[in-house]
């Protein structure tokens, strides 16, 4: 069962290195790495889950930074078309 995990991980790993969309590619990275980290506690392996949990949040933090720019532009495409 914990080997399941592993290589549910590690496809969705190699998925996510063939994405082309900068967002899809952030959200597949961080759900991979969630997985990762169930995995690494399960196999009691603190590097891997420490890493991963590190990965989360850099990956959290740069999803957040790309939706917020999203919502800026399309705030500016909207107050534009308003304008006139």
């Amino acid at each position: 069962m914990i080997q399941i995990i592993g290589y549910a991980a590690l496809t969705l790993n190699l998925i996510s290195m063939s994405m082309k969309n900068i967002l899809y590619l952030r959200v597949c990275s961080l759900t991979t790495n969630a997985i990762y980290i169930v995995y690494g506690v399960l196999m009691n392996a603190p590097p891997m889950f420490i890493g991963c949990s590190i990965g989360v949040l850099l990956h959290s933090y740069y999803i957040y930074k790309i939706m917020r720019l999203r919502l800026q532009k399309s705030e500016q495409t909207f107050n534009s078309q308003n304008i006139t």
